[in-house]
């Protein structure tokens, strides 16, 4: 690992202006992928901002509506809290199904969805449930947020505060996890809006999360099993590699969006 400067700001505002003044700098939250690329000599970045001493970006606030939760609120503070498991408990049995223990109490909700890992659990919660991205600038619908392979919408030196999720009708997640990482192999969130319309969000299985309208237009007319029984993904553009070939992928999606809709509640 290189020499570099470290910061711990205060405010949102004085992290982006550290950044703003950095020719080569990174933010940090909960750094299970910054501070290992670090080590491994992947990044070497000249100047790390560490969100974590800004407790704006930190808590979990419910409403008749939905539930916003802030960027440094960690996996274990949304599967442990009581709002999330009220209006939206699929959201908090995700995030407790995240990683291993360690890493639930350090890993945020704001850093995984910046990094937008493919195998990531928290981005096909977001299409699912029609979240919006809430950073320093402006507001971001999830269907325009994730736009590739560890790729976002978020510009140079934007940051991500909070996220706010509407409250479903009702709303399942099933993960196929590796058993190594327990990343998702394949993940399938699926929701059904308080309008009856269903959205279903989808991670692990492409290079980017990513919605199947043929299942969403099927479960806005009956949110049941029988009605995507044979919708099929297909599998050209899927994930091919040494964990699951691109075919098996594709058939995880159907299976694990059929158990979805039946857990849904």
């Amino acid at each position: 690992m290189e020499n570099f400067n470290y910061h711990r700001p205060a405010t949102v505002a004085a992290a982006a202006a550290l950044l703003k003044k950095s020719k080569d700098g990174v933010y940090l939250a909960g750094g299970h992928t910054i501070l290992p690329t670090m080590k491994q000599g992947l990044r070497a970045p000249k100047d790390v901002v560490d969100l974590s001493g800004i407790k704006a970006m930190s808590g979990i606030k419910a409403s008749a509506g939905a539930v916003v939760i802030g960027a440094g609120t960690t996996h274990m503070e949304v599967a442990s809290s009581s709002a999330v498991k009220k209006a939206i408990p699929a959201l908090a049995e995700m995030a407790g199904k995240i990683g291993g223990v360690h890493v639930r109490h350090k890993g945020t909700i704001g850093g995984s969805i910046a990094n937008a890992d493919p195998a990531s659990d928290y981005p096909s919660a977001c299409l699912a449930l029609g979240a919006t991205i809430v950073t320093n600038q402006r507001k971001i619908p999830a269907d325009k947020f994730f736009t590739g392979l560890f790729q976002t919408a978020l510009k140079k030196g934007e940051i991500i505060t909070a996220v706010s999720f509407p409250i479903p009708k009702r709303a399942a997640h099933q993960k196929f996890p590796n058993p190594a990482s327990r990343y998702a192999l394949t993940g399938v969130f699926v929701a059904q809006g308080k309008d009856g319309k269903a959205r279903v969000g989808v991670t692990g299985a492409g290079p980017a999360a990513f919605r199947v309208a043929d299942m969403e237009a099927a479960l806005s007319k009956e949110f049941s099993e029988k009605s995507i029984a044979a919708i099929k993904v297909p599998p050209r553009g899927l994930l091919n590699d040494m964990h699951a070939t691109a075919a098996y992928r594709a058939h995880l999606v159907s299976v694990l969006a059929r158990r979805a809709v039946a857990a849904a509640k």
